[in-house]
């Protein structure tokens, strides 16, 4: 198969969106049906300070949050929140006050006055006329507004419908007035995200049994191995409670440019492999023994590869052993775990 291709089906109950490239499995999305999904909007009622990590604990349906840089909140006050990432086992969902409506061509931000049109479009005529279009649609509107890089090649009836759309929802949920713990509006499930953020795919399958017909299914199964080729090399990615371990090894190959050319290969890859597994936090990353000097170029392509990646990533550096060092947004569910 040749081209991008989007694959959406369920196992079981759990919906899967699934992205191949040339037949080459990139990104894999599932749900999970234990908890609120990213983009959640909940009513919370602030609970407890936690004054030594500078935020507080509120009180949300099915449990607490965590609200960091909290500041001049009382305690039982009821506050507007969003659901920003992923909770580990045993600790609070973590949330911001700062909402974002998100759709495919439009991002409307309460709050946050401001029209923007995403850098990704970079022709000049089409921004301006993005940006006119933008302020006819936001006209007598306080929310502010991001145009997303899908609005390139977009109808532009389909787009204004968009900010529309996202307007209503944003208003709807502003002007609750209810008291007490509740879900005013829950995140996009993965056959949404898909169609969010996907827009660029148009061959995208629907069957019940294109996820094993097409063998999207057992790319994904294979992906959650620990090992993973590269050429050449391997890396193995591992998940413990507190990060995500990569080792780097160059196989039979002992010549002296083995370890470099098997470091620029997991550079380039480890984003993709993160995704495929649905990890994220903190991740260490032992690369094959290397010169000093080797560090730059590698470092370069560490970061080009955060860059392109959809999941926020960032390098952080080299610790005392030589190890690198990435943050990564934790929006994503484990694959495994749904397997």
């Amino acid at each position: 198969m040749k081209g991008a291709q989007v694959v959406l089906g369920h196992i079981g109950q759990t919906q899967m969106a699934v992205r191949l490239e040339n037949g080459r499995l990139q990104d894999v999305l599932v749900e999970d049906l234990d908890t609120p999904a990213i983009g959640t909007v909940m009513r919370g009622v602030v609970d407890r300070p936690m004054k030594g990590i500078g935020g507080v604990m509120l009180r949300v349906p099915g449990g607490s949050a965590f609200l960091r840089k909290a500041s001049g909140l009382a305690q039982g006050q009821t506050i507007l929140c969003q659901v920003s990432g992923r909770a580990d086992d045993g600790k609070a969902l973590p949330v911001t006050t700062r909402l974002l409506f998100k759709s495919r061509y439009a991002i409307v931000t309460p709050g946050a006055a401001g029209l923007n049109v995403s850098r990704q479009i970079r022709d000049e005529d089409l921004r301006d006329e993005l940006g006119v279009l933008a302020r006819e649609a936001m006209e007598g509107s306080d929310h502010g507004l991001i145009l997303r890089s899908a609005c390139d090649g977009a109808d532009v009836e389909d787009i204004v419908d968009d900010i529309a759309a996202m307007c209503e929802r944003a208003d709807a949920v502003l002007n609750d007035e209810g008291q007490g713990p509740e879900v005013l509006l829950d995140g996009d499930a993965p056959h949404q995200v898909a169609w969010r953020e996907w827009s660029d795919v148009t061959d995208v399958l629907l069957g019940a049994d294109d996820l094993e017909n097409t063998g999207a299914l057992d790319l994904v199964e294979a992906a959650q191995a620990i090992d993973a080729s590269l050429n050449p090399g391997s890396m193995a990615v591992q998940a413990t409670r507190a990060l995500v371990a990569v080792d780097v090894n160059t196989g039979a190959d002992t010549s002296p440019a083995a370890a470099f050319k098997a470091n620029m290969a997991a550079a380039a890859d480890l984003t993709r492999q993160l995704r495929l597994r649905g990890l994220g936090g903190q991740i260490v990353v032992d690369f094959a023994p290397m010169t000093k000097r080797d560090r730059k170029p590698l470092e370069v392509a560490l970061r080009k590869a955060c860059r392109g990646c959809p999941v926020a990533t960032e390098f952080v550096g080299w610790t005392p052993l030589g190890h690198a060092e990435l943050k990564r947004k934790r929006e994503r569910v484990p694959v495994a775990s749904a397997l």
